[in-house]
């Protein structure tokens, strides 16, 4: 496992501490702003902003597919289409992509161990990623 970040020093098999550290430090403005987590087979979660305004995201090298978290609870407070701005441009979230840091971590914690996603996580095909007009447009990871 690699995590890498913006303006982090590159971690090989970084601990579930430091994990947790990186991901906490992340804000959508200053100088950490993003981080990602890649394992040998090339498969890789990723996070954009930090606090209580990240998106995060997921890579599965196989398919070449490239999935983005949403949850069951809607934010009131970012409508679908409200922009997340942050080190590496710009994103238009839907209103139920927004996560909280807590949630950020357990992903990554379980991508990291290879273990199930929390129920309340689901995985959609990533905007500007899709495949094909077959490939489905939701999909939940056990």
């Amino acid at each position: 496992m690699q995590l890498q970040g913006e303006n982090f020093v590159d971690l090989i098999e970084p601990t579930d501490a430091q994990i947790q550290k990186r991901l906490v430090a992340l804000r959508s403005f200053g100088k950490h702003s993003y981080a990602s987590l890649t394992n040998v087979e090339g498969d890789y979660v990723q996070v954009a902003g930090g606090g209580v305004t990240c998106m995060v995201e997921r890579f599965d090298f196989k398919s070449g597919c490239r999935y983005r978290a949403f949850h069951d609870k809607p934010s009131p407070i970012y409508p679908d289409g409200t922009i997340l701005a942050f080190g590496a441009g710009k994103l238009r979230l839907m209103a139920d992509e927004w996560f909280m840091v807590d949630t950020v971590v357990e992903i990554f914690l379980c991508f990291k161990h290879a273990r199930s996603y929390s129920s309340n996580v689901s995985w959609r095909v990533a905007p500007g990623f899709e495949k094909s007009p077959d490939t489905p447009r939701e999909k939940r990871t056990p």
